[in-house]
């Protein structure tokens, strides 16, 4: 299928590994004009030039930094069609009473208040361009709640909240806003998590990883390009109508208790 992304400027954060470096990847083969921000330096040297994928450095946490973004947007772009506020942090895993400032902060920063912050950006570029797509990254943890996840969860509900409102003021514009909610990803970060998991209940690792595989009918992870091609066909002429969804990929949750 022809998804008609040739040229489409589009702009990724934390888009130089994991989850976001599939969605770059899957753009890129379309024609796309892609840019991905990250903070970590080691991922971001990995995106090779020859992938025709730009990736810079960025905190998308603190508002400067993303008013910087912007301007290598602009600059290496010209503009820009679709954003995908892909960055987030998986927080603490302890129980409310035990979270500190600095952690709530920390996973409200970037998973939140990251996404307001490029999205104020980009709103006005999408504009100009006529119109095009945002696509937030929320979580099944956005629909439902799980136990010692306070931060991390409040940060997902308040994504889709966010995608709910743009999508509502950006529809008259042309302007399609989608949050994807991924269950249990097959990343090296969702094996972090198992571990604090199991370290906060104490419970051995390979209790968690079953468990968490028990947690969806389809009694498997998700891949990342199960979530990029998703995303890639939401943001195409084929998916704009699609607008103000909050759109599990997860085999299907049933629970969320270890």
């Amino acid at each position: 299928m022809d998804l008609a992304l040739e040229n489409k400027r589009v702009l990724i954060t934390a888009g130089a590994a994991g989850i976001g470096r599939a969605v770059a990847e899957h753009f890129a083969a379309e024609g796309a004009k892609v840019l991905v921000c990250d903070i970590d330096p080691g991922a971001i040297e990995s995106v090779q030039p020859s992938t025709g994928i730009v990736a810079v450095g960025a905190d998308v946490s603190k508002s400067e930094a993303v008013a910087k973004l912007f301007e290598e947007v602009d600059r290496r772009l010209g503009g820009l069609d679709i954003l995908v506020n892909n960055a987030g942090t998986s927080g603490p895993s302890k129980p409310v009473e035990a979270v500190s400032d600095d952690e709530w902060r920390a996973t409200l920063g970037v998973n939140l208040d990251g996404a307001f912050y490029c999205a104020r950006s980009a709103v006005p570029r999408i504009k100009q361009a006529g119109g095009g797509s945002v696509i937030n990254m929320s979580s099944t943890a956005g629909l439902l709640p799980y136990s010692l996840r306070t931060p991390y969860c409040t940060a997902k509900y308040g994504v889709i909240g966010l995608t709910d409102v743009m999508a509502m003021e950006l529809g008259p514009h042309n302007i399609n806003v989608n949050a994807i909610c991924p269950g249990n990803v097959d990343t090296p970060r969702l094996e972090r998590v198992n571990l604090m998991a199991a370290q906060s209940r104490g419970l051995p690792i390979e209790q968690i990883r079953q468990t968490v595989l028990n947690q969806a009918s389809m009694r498997r992870l998700v891949s990342v390009h199960e979530i990029a091609s998703m995303i890639v066909y939401l943001c195409s002429p084929q998916g704009r109508i699609i607008s103000g969804q909050s759109i599990a990929i997860d085999g299907q949750t049933l629970a969320t208790e270890y």
